[in-house]
Parts: structure tokens; sequence; C-alpha cells
């Protein structure tokens, strides 16, 4: 069975899809999204070219960082002190008052290893869910300052200016991008995606920072992006952001073996047949 499924319309908290916000507080969290994900920016720039390892998690190559700890509990204080009702799903310490209605998503360091070795390619991702669906969210793009956002229906901007996906229809001169798993043996796997995709494409990059790939759809800057074996912090805000500026999107469930696709509409199918594990639509 294929799902197309959204985080929209699925829940990250346990809940329902009701009561989503409307109009002025769409405007209050995005913008919340926005200031929090830009101080926390200033902090990680801060600290490019000093970072050091504290532990490694799922793996040997999943490592954090003092950096990730410190924009991690700063992103915490500054959303208690704007929403104290709201739990917080976040990547280093997990997950605060599971069920309440409002939960923000955060990623404090996306694109950790980049950041390790002053690779240009990291970002803090911030993204608001009530009652189960992601209605807000803003990526900020550490090295470059750029900051997207988007909130549910009202579209996505770059520093405030509108995003929209490419209009690509060739999917020969597409230009994808990938991430890869922490664990050998789905990156076992994921190497015969790509030799079945490489062909067929413009090029196949690899930046590391799952939040801003989706970002770049968005902004037309790729085509399209595919991942397996990622979290929720790493996708929530940056599929909402290219969603609203009007890619197609797919995110994990059983039934897609982890899958996240985030393509324009053009060539979503092509690419959802081209990037399963076992070669079959």
């Amino acid at each position: 069975m294929r799902l197309r499924s959204s985080l929209s319309t699925r829940s990250t908290s346990g809940l329902s899809d009701e009561g989503t916000p409307e109009g002025a507080q769409l405007t209050v969290l995005e913008g919340w999204a926005t200031t929090v994900a830009t101080e926390a920016a200033a902090i990680v720039r801060r600290r490019v070219g000093r970072g050091v390892g504290v532990r490694t998690k799922t793996s040997p190559t999943d490592v954090v960082t003092a950096t990730d700890l410190e924009s991690e509990s700063f992103i915490r204080g500054r959303l208690r002190a704007l929403a104290p009702e709201a739990g917080i799903l976040a990547e280093e310490s997990g997950s605060t008052e599971a069920q309440a209605p409002m939960q923000w998503i955060v990623d404090p360091l996306d694109g950790t290893v980049n950041f390790l070795y002053s690779l240009p390619v990291f970002s803090v991702s911030i993204a608001a869910a009530v009652s189960g669906r992601v209605v807000a969210g803003a990526v900020a793009d550490v090295r470059s300052g750029e900051i997207f956002s988007a909130s549910l229906g009202r579209g996505a901007t770059i520093d405030g200016r509108p995003l929209r996906v490419s209009t690509l229809t060739d999917l020969s001169s597409a230009l994808v991008a990938t991430g890869y798993s922490y664990r050998a043996e789905v990156r076992a796997r994921q190497a015969a995606v790509l030799g079945r995709l490489l062909p067929r494409v413009r090029d196949v990059r690899s930046f590391g920072s799952a939040a801003l790939q989706m970002c770049w759809v968005g902004a037309g800057r790729l085509d399209a992006y595919f991942e397996r074996d990622i979290k929720p912090w790493d996708y929530a805000a940056g599929e909402l952001v290219a969603r609203e500026a009007g890619a197609r999107t797919e995110l994990p469930c059983p039934e897609n073996e982890d899958l996240v696709l985030v393509s324009n509409p053009a060539l979503f199918e092509l690419l959802w047949s081209l990037v399963q594990l076992d070669g079959a639509s």
C-alpha cells in the first residue's frame, strides 16, 4: 500500500487533527519560530570552528557537540517563556508534555557533522504543532543568515519574500538531493537506490542538512529531495516550508520504509518509483 502522507495530517503528539489555529495565531507562531531560530543560529555561528564532539548516539558517525546542547538549552528556555503550557520535542533531550495540545519540534543544530568540520551547511529548525498538526515553522541557515518560514495555508517565504518550487518537468535535467542513514545496513541499501537514480537525473547531491534541503526544494534551488531514517525534528519545519511553496511531499510511515520525499509536483511520481529500496513501485 502506498501512502501519500503529510505531517499536516499525521499526529506528532498522539492527538487528533483538530483545533488548528488560524489568522493572527498562525502569524504569532511563525514569528516566534522565526525569532527563536534566528537567535539560536547566532549562538551556533559564534561557535563555528570550535565544535567539540561530546558523545555519539545511534552509531559512531552520529555525533553530538557541546553546541547542539547549548543551542537546544537556549531554545527550550525561550520557547518556555513564550508558550509555558506547550510541550517540546527536541532532538537531544526528547519530549516534554507530549500530550499538550501544542508542541514545539526542535532541531537545535541540523547538520552537526558539517558543523564539526566547518562545512558551511547547517541550520536551526523549529516547528509548532497544534493538536498533532504542524502549523508553523522556521529554518535558519546559520552561515548564510537566510531565514525560511511558513505557516499552514499562508505560503512560505525566505527573508520575507515568497517561495515557489521549480516547474521542471524533465527528470533528466533534475537536481536531486539526498542524505544517508547513520546505520551501515541502511546505507548499503541506499547505495543501490543511488545506482538506479544517478543515470536518470542531472545529478544527486548530499548537503548534510535535511531541513535546508527541503527548504531549497521550496525555493526552487533543488527539484527534489529524498532520505530515509530521519526524525520529526529533521523534517517538521522544512517539510512545511516546501509544501507551502508548492511541493508535493511524503513523510515516513511503515508502508514506505520511512521514506521522506519532497519534490516539485511534476517529478514526484517518477521519483517515488525510482527511490524505493526494492526498486518496485
